[in-house]
């Protein structure tokens, strides 16, 4: 059940975030993304499902920006 409260905050950051926020947080998270995935291809990183939580959370952001565009 804690889980599901920290999803929901999560989400509501990011529906107070501006659009430029957004972008700029989408931006970071992808580079970080890319980081990971590179040196995880090296050598083995301590926790994989990291990419795993990065990539839900860029896809999250990029949705709240859509939605925001469209004017949801």
């Amino acid at each position: 059940m804690a889980k599901k409260s920290k999803k929901v905050n999560k989400i509501q950051e990011f529906r107070s975030m501006s659009e430029q926020d957004l972008q700029s947080s989408i931006n970071e998270a992808t580079l970080r993304l890319k980081k990971m995935t590179f040196s995880h291809a090296i050598t083995p990183i301590d926790n994989p499902m990291g990419i795993r939580i990065n990539r839900r959370e860029i896809a999250q952001m990029q949705t709240e920006l859509r939605r925001k565009q469209l004017g949801f």
